[in-house]
């Protein structure tokens, strides 16, 4: 059977996004526990299904979890605790490039993929891409499956036309993004589904074609030949 995140994990974040405070964290922790290490089997379900379609940086399921605990030495008015479970993988080797994000939180939970804000080389590569083989942009984007899976490019975009590129070029649209980030939301009954893990890593799959077309542009020359 299948790892499902159960109804009690959602509850304990419900529960902690209310009592966001270090006494009412310690005098749960044993319901904390319980959770986190429901998230783990759900994890590495997760991973075990995405290996058998793409290359993953060799992480514990563990280890891919981040961190509940905030960072608050810098923000003393920010809550101790993020009232959610997350977890996200990076592709292996350089040549593999962008990362996958699962996010788990009552009322908010979501899927995202992508590049989010690329290095101004990366993003200039990327954009002169987009300026001449922009029907291959597009042929991609709109690909039956995965427009219905993760609809359209989220993330900040320039208002007009970025430096060095025409105001009336036929993709300008697509020019104009500094990131380039898909996102796929959840209702808390989808998540909580036996078939959750498996709707994860079939999402992420139908995002492959677009993320090894990036690859290939971020790690060749103009000629096709390999940066490292």
């Amino acid at each position: 059977m299948p790892a499902t995140i159960a109804y009690e994990t959602l509850a304990f974040l419900n529960k902690l996004a209310d009592n966001n405070n270090k006494e009412w964290f310690a005098e749960n922790k044993p319901t904390y526990e319980i959770a986190l290490e429901n998230m783990v089997s759900v994890v590495a379900d997760v991973i075990a299904l995405m290996q058998s379609h793409d290359q993953l940086e060799a992480k514990s399921a563990k280890r891919s979890l981040y961190r509940i605990y905030n960072d608050v030495r810098f923000h003393k008015n920010k809550p101790p605790y993020n009232p959610r479970f997350a977890f996200g993988f990076q592709r292996a080797t350089k040549y593999l490039r962008g990362g996958y994000y699962v996010h788990i939180q009552p009322g908010n939970s979501f899927l995202g993929l992508g590049f989010f804000n690329p290095n101004p080389e990366d993003l200039k590569t990327i954009r002169t891409d987009i300026s001449i083989n922009f029907e291959d942009w597009n042929a991609i984007l709109n690909e039956p499956v995965f427009k219905q899976t993760f609809g359209t490019i989220q993330g900040d975009a320039v208002a007009t036309a970025p430096k060095g590129f025409a105001k009336d070029h036929p993709a300008i649209d697509l020019l104009r993004h500094k990131s380039f980030i898909f996102r796929k939301n959840f209702s808390d009954a989808e998540v909580t589904r036996n078939e959750f893990a498996a709707e994860v890593s079939y999402s992420f799959q139908t995002a492959r074609p677009f993320l090894d077309y990036m690859s290939e542009l971020l790690t060749t020359d103009a000629n096709g030949l390999p940066l490292y």
